[in-house]
């Protein structure tokens, strides 16, 4: 009985799957920090030197609660037909 190998073509694609695994996990790093280092990182730089407080949370020690009322129209008909 012949003892079944593996064809070369198999372990040449096991081979080259091994090293794509590993580029594509350091590319996928190097995107996302370029992503970050791109976009994410100037606005957050821009928000704190700009003082802009984005969730209004200096302000909040300052009342009982944080709840705003809504710049809704109201609760008519018309509305309702709109949003169905």
């Amino acid at each position: 009985m012949k003892s079944e190998q593996t064809p070369l073509w198999r372990t040449l694609l096991n081979g080259w799957m091994a090293i794509a695994g590993r580029f594509g996990g350091v590319q996928t790093l190097l995107l996302l920090v370029i992503f970050y280092l791109i976009l994410i990182g100037p606005i957050s730089l821009f928000s704190v030197f700009g003082r802009r407080d984005q969730l209004d949370k200096r302000a909040l020690w300052r009342k009982e609660s944080a709840w705003q009322e809504s710049e809704s129209s109201g609760n008519d008909l018309e509305r309702a037909k709109l949003l169905s």
